[in-house]
């Protein structure tokens, strides 16, 4: 592709809608110069938006873009991730990226320009790409701004028309409703073309209206080629006291006769030739530089630590350890004033609302919305709070994308999940989480804590507080014996040793609910004359290693994984796993979860599931009945 001589850049000023209107031509060129360079894109997607985003950034958008983590600026979210060539752009005009960058850098191996945005970049708030979730993790952010600190900020989201059939969108337009997120909004490009073929409605305006305005938002209907009538809506958007949906119809390909509006062009760049082409009849190449709104400061006095005063449980004590996550959450709040929870309708089962009962202000209910928990979680924690948010470990499945999206945005978040395996009795399989160790385990960077007493449990969220990344903590609906005292010391990575002598001949390895099967088990192999040592593996990513090897040295290899959870992917791939990469040669026997269970008491479940005491102890003659050399 041979260069274009760069059109003279206007002498106007920002207040002439005619350098708006070429600033998004320049950034319709730019997509198309860049996809076509790196050979993949998305640049149809850039140019039906490029005149919203001109408007949006030259005359609306207060950002130091030489100061990205200014607490005054507005943020800006690409829901439609897959329109980053026009982001790029943007970044482009604004001095923060240069051309030679983008057209031999973008979705190269190495580079920060991916093909989808990511905080890589340190303009970008959260990751986007996988539909649905910008919207969502902007209203976490806009809850910060209103509830959290009365900022001026705002906070501006593009989205596709396409994901408007994403359920996630419509949780986060009830939510910011609910929570009069008037500094929240939302562009919609209804370019009316999605991947496959045509959207579901449409250029039906009337119809996203309507449902807009059934979920509580305001909407305003315009041209989405119209830069006067664009800068209008966002003026007017601005100055409305609830959240605004800004629907904007426009033209996929917009600018370029050869795909405006037509199918089969998603997510392909032009070749060569035809980009020559594009880049004409879009009048060339130009150089125009964003001028920069600064944001509006409003000071603020941060509110110190304090020390944390943890509470205390004497041993032999029979408490949940979900209790015990509220009573920490609580006295964290206390000490941590950027400490925020976000519960999804069950705080009073998870005992997070032990925190609303003091902290109110710092405490947001989404209801039965587990994506959008997370979501705001996720925007909470762009503004540097530190968020918790909690529910039935098994309905957070429902968020796992978020939770994947949210270690690509390298969120830091931290997840509980209560009511986990078995233990849950009566109330059957539907409300088991039997999943969660594998799911969180699998995300990039995670951490995975299950604490087995009241005291760990304590300590572990204590910990979780300080912890970088995505972090989760499996919590149990059944009371147990405190085994530790308070004074105990625990770390992420570690694990305790409850029983062991230097003549064990088995090692008992559980976490949580089925440290104290194991502990029940091995009183009845004492009883036997075998000695059985026990390990409580709390931290299940990372896991201690070294006590891993120490056991099976000290047992000849012999070991019990023991874990209410189904085998795939859990505390007995963890341990494997581990075994594996220190070279440490083991015989283990492996109960957990292989059969669909369903309701009875939790002690009737842990039996028929095989991780009771006898089942144990059967495991373990097992072991020492098959010859090990």
């Amino acid at each position: 592709m041979t260069s274009h001589p760069l059109t003279p850049t206007p002498h106007t000023s920002t207040d002439d809608l005619g350098f708006v209107a070429e600033l998004a031509q320049q950034f319709r060129v730019d997509a198309i110069r860049m996809s076509t360079a790196a050979g993949s894109g998305h640049p149809t997607s850039s140019l039906s938006a490029a005149d919203l985003v001109a408007v949006l950034a030259a005359r609306h958008l207060r950002y130091d873009w030489g100061e990205p983590s200014s607490a005054g600026n507005d943020h800006l979210i690409l829901s439609k991730g897959h329109a980053s060539p026009l982001l790029y752009a943007l970044f482009k005009a604004a001095g923060v990226v240069t051309d030679h960058q983008l057209m031999t850098s973008y979705r190269r191996l190495g580079s920060p320009w991916e093909g989808h945005p990511t905080p890589v970049l340190p303009w970008v708030d959260v990751a986007t790409g996988s539909l649905g979730q910008g919207l969502p993790d902007a209203v976490g952010i806009a809850l910060a701004g209103r509830h959290l600190e009365d900022a001026p900020y705002r906070v501006w989201v593009l989205c596709g028309d396409s994901e408007l059939a994403e359920g996630s969108m419509w949780e986060a337009l009830d939510k910011a409703a609910y929570y009069s997120l008037s500094n929240l909004t939302v562009v919609v490009d209804v370019n009316r073309l999605g991947m496959r073929g045509p959207t579901e409605l449409g250029w039906d305006l009337r119809a996203y209206a309507r449902r807009v305005a059934a979920f509580g938002c305001r909407h305003l209907e315009i041209d989405g080629h119209d830069v006067g009538a664009i800068d209008a809506a966002l003026q007017e958007a601005a100055d409305l006291d609830r959240p605004t949906v800004v629907l904007a119809q426009t033209r996929k390909g917009h600018g370029f006769s050869g795909f405006e509006d037509t199918g089969g062009w998603h997510g392909k760049p032009l070749a060569p030739e035809l980009a020559e082409r594009a880049i004409i009849e879009l009048g060339g190449n130009r150089d125009l530089a964003l001028p920069q709104r600064l944001p509006v400061h409003r000071p603020v006095t941060a509110k110190p630590d304090r020390p944390v005063v943890l509470p205390r449980y004497p041993v032999g004590a029979n408490i949940a350890t979900r209790i015990a996550f509220g009573d920490t959450l609580a006295a964290l709040g206390t000490a941590l004033p950027r400490l925020v929870v976000v519960d999804a309708e069950v705080g009073n089962s998870t005992h997070a609302d032990a925190f609303a009962a003091i902290h109110p202000e710092r405490y947001f209910d989404v209801f039965t919305a587990e994506q959008q928990m997370v979501a705001a979680a996720i925007g909470l924690s762009v503004r540097g709070y530190i968020p918790f948010a909690a529910t039935f470990g098994a309905f957070l499945t429902r968020a796992h994308d978020f939770i994947r999206m949210a270690a690509v945005s390298r969120a830091n978040i931290r997840l509980v999940g209560t009511h986990a395996g078995v233990e849950v009795g009566p109330d059957g399989a539907s409300q088991m989480a039997l999943e969660d160790l594998a799911m969180m385990r699998a995300v990039h960077g995670s951490t995975v804590l299950y604490p087995s007493d009241a005291t760990s449990t304590s300590h572990l969220v204590e910990l979780m507080a300080r912890c970088d990344g995505v972090v989760y903590l499996r919590a149990t609906r059944g009371a147990y014996p405190v085994l530790y005292e308070a004074t105990e010391t625990f770390e992420v990575g570690g694990s305790k040793l409850l029983r062991s002598s230097t003549h064990d001949e088995v090692a008992l390895l559980g976490a949580g609910v089925t440290v104290h099967t194991c502990l029940e088990a091995a009183q009845l192999l004492t009883d036997e004359g075998i000695c059985a040592r026990v390990v409580d593996l709390y931290s299940v990513k990372p896991i201690d290693s070294h006590t891993l090897q120490e056991a099976a040295k000290a047992t000849r290899g012999r070991l019990v994984v023991v874990e209410d959870h189904h085998p795939e992917g859990g505390l007995g791939d963890a341990v494997l796993a581990a075994l594996n990469h220190t070279g440490t040669t083991a015989h283990v026997e492996h109960l957990a979860v292989r059969t669909r269970p369903g309701s009875g008491s939790p002690a009737e479940l842990i039996d028929a599931a095989g991780l009771s005491a006898r089942h144990i102890v059967a495991a373990s003659h097992r072991l020492l009945d098959g010859a090990v050399p």
